[in-house]
C-alpha cells in the first residue's frame, strides 16, 4: 500500500456552505465529518489538516428521527458534586439549535487534539445569516 503526502507548503482551507433546513442530523453529520477530515481530496493524509472550513446555516431546521426526537437526551457535567445536567432535544433545539449539530460532529471526530482543532473550522448558525461572505463559501448540496 502507497501512503499518501501532503504537498509542500500548507494547503488552503476551501469555505464550505451547507444548508441543514430539511436534512437528517445524523447523515449531514457524516458528511461534515467527511469535508473536516479532508476525505474528499486526492491529497488526503491522516492527522494532517487538509479539510475545508464547514458553514452550516439553518440549523433550527435539522430532521430527526420522531422517536428520537422525543427520546433523545443531551448530558453536560459541571465536574461539582450533583452537577449532572440533562436537557432533551426539544429544549435544545429551541434554546440552542446549533449545540445539536456539533455534538453529533464531534463524535465522529477523533477525540484528540487534531480533533479539537477539526472542531475550530466548524461555524454553525441557527438562522439563514452568517458573517463569512468575505470567504466566499462554495454551497453544497448533500443529496
Amino acid at each position: 500500500m502507497e501512503k499518501t503526502f501532503v504537498n509542500k507548503g500548507k494547503p488552503e482551507p476551501q469555505w464550505l456552505l451547507i444548508d441543514a433546513n430539511g436534512q437528517n442530523l445524523g447523515r449531514m453529520a457524516t458528511k461534515i465529518a467527511h469535508l473536516l477530515l479532508g476525505k474528499h481530496k486526492p491529497n488526503f493524509t491522516p492527522g494532517v489538516m487538509v479539510g475545508d472550513a464547514v458553514i452550516v446555516i439553518n440549523a433550527s431546521g435539522v430532521k430527526v428521527n420522531p422517536t428520537r426526537e422525543i427520546e433523545k437526551i443531551y448530558y453536560r457535567h459541571s465536574n461539582y458534586p450533583s452537577g449532572l445536567k440533562a436537557v432533551a432535544y426539544q429544549h435544545m433545539l429551541a434554546a440552542h439549535p446549533e449545540r445539536i449539530i456539533e455534538s453529533a460532529v464531534k463524535g465522529m471526530l477523533p477525540h484528540n487534539r487534531y480533533g479539537r482543532k477539526l472542531m475550530k473550522r466548524l461555524k454553525i448558525y441557527a438562522g439563514p445569516e452568517h458573517p463569512h461572505a468575505g470567504q466566499n463559501p462554495v454551497k453544497v448540496n448533500l443529496e
